[in-house]
């Protein structure tokens, strides 16, 4: 599955979120290294749902971008 995932620069790195997993979020200290910390912590989050005998979220957000002149 590939879930969508927000990459947003901070003070002293990089986060990421994924909207169709809430409270899966991660950190890094550069844009590839947030994006590989994302991967594990939605294959660790996904586990933990197995685990826990619940409902594996089907991705379903997407995104654009638009051009405003």
């Amino acid at each position: 599955m590939k879930y969508l995932i927000v990459i947003e620069p901070t003070g002293t790195g990089f986060s990421a979120y994924s909207p169709d997993l809430p409270g899966c979020v991660t950190t890094g200290a550069n844009r590839d290294e947030c994006e590989r910390n994302m991967q594990e912590a939605i294959a660790f989050h996904l586990d933990g749902l197995r685990e826990e005998g619940e409902i594996i979220p089907t991705p379903v957000t997407s995104a654009a971008f638009v051009e405003v002149r």
